[in-house]
């Protein structure tokens, strides 16, 4: 007596990935587990707390500035912090507190979009790079050309080929930190493109761009986050660096790396013009490094 095999349909045959309730659960405990490693990592909640001072003041400088940003009293000039005026003031007779809260808004506005430019480059190219090992090496021979030079000494070489301005700078400090992300996610993809489900969805003729996105992409989440957050640090850094140098922002731009670089004339007589600066652009920087560690720390899945 012989049975014949009952024949699957189109829609049985198809490879169903494990998108279930048991999936989505793992998911959630993942993710409740990596924010309560987070609320309880001390770095984490220094640096959280430090940036959401700065970001606070900054959105809020047009109601918390006590005087105009850009109104010049030459009667007031070099009067050292206190009194009416809680940081001193400028050669200008401008008020440097005033000038620090609406140049957070600068310092933090060329930081994320180099961060944004650079994050969207780089993990587009780390993609391409790890999973076509046939465009890896022409990828990877830019990326090393452009990691021999310091991140400051390459983003001065853009801004000579663009022009100074503060546009050109945001550029400038994005183009300098892609070779780091196509990297960190490159060596993710190597990695996840070798493991036994990615070689099952191929065998099922699922395209490589659904891979990509449905598979690969999650999984180089984690150190993109990471590398981000220790990213923008170092993008604030470079970018008040290149003002500094008079690249980047220029006067009367109320910007943390210009404001350091004018007061730096008159260090003898008010050394405040560039200190101030300079600690908000040091607290901003150390806060982000903390809160990346933090997060590293929080999404090591080593971590018990």
């Amino acid at each position: 007596m012989s049975s014949s095999a009952p024949k699957l349909t189109d829609s049985e045959t198809k490879f169903n990935p494990p998108h279930n309730k048991d999936s989505e659960a793992k998911s959630k405990t993942y993710w409740s587990i990596v924010g309560k490693r987070i609320i309880t990592n001390k770095s984490a909640v220094s640096g959280a707390f430090i940036l959401l001072f700065f970001v606070s003041i900054s959105l809020l400088a047009p109601w918390i500035a006590p005087h105009p940003v850009d109104v010049m009293n030459f009667e007031q000039r070099f009067l050292p912090p206190g009194g009416q005026y809680f940081l001193g003031t400028d050669d200008f007779g401008r008020d440097i507190f005033s000038r620090i809260l609406y140049g957070g808004r600068v310092s933090l506005m060329m930081g994320l979009v180099a961060v944004l430019i650079a994050g969207v480059i780089g993990v587009i190219l780390g993609v391409i790079a790890g999973y076509y090992r046939k465009l890896d090496i022409y990828i990877m021979q830019v990326m090393d050309i452009l990691l021999a030079f310091p991140s400051l000494l390459l983003a001065i070489a853009i801004i000579a080929v663009l022009g100074v301005g503060l546009t050109n700078a945001m550029i400038a400090v994005a183009i300098s930190a892609i070779p780091s992300y196509v990297r960190v996610v490159r060596g993710s993809v190597l990695s996840i493109r070798e493991k036994e489900y990615i070689e099952a969805v191929k065998a099922l003729g699922v395209s490589d761009f659904k891979i990509i996105v449905k598979h690969v992409f999650p999984n180089v989440l984690s150190p993109v986050i990471v590398l981000s957050s220790l990213q923008f640090g170092t993008s604030i850094l470079v970018a008040a660096a290149l003002s500094f140098l008079g690249l980047g922002a220029q006067p009367p731009t109320p910007e943390w790396g210009s404001m350091a670089y004018v007061g730096k004339a008159f260090l003898g007589q008010a050394w405040w013009m560039s200190l101030f600066p300079g600690l908000a652009i040091m607290l901003v920087v150390l806060g982000f490094n903390l809160l990346g560690d933090g997060l590293r720390d929080a999404l090591d899945p080593r971590q018990k």
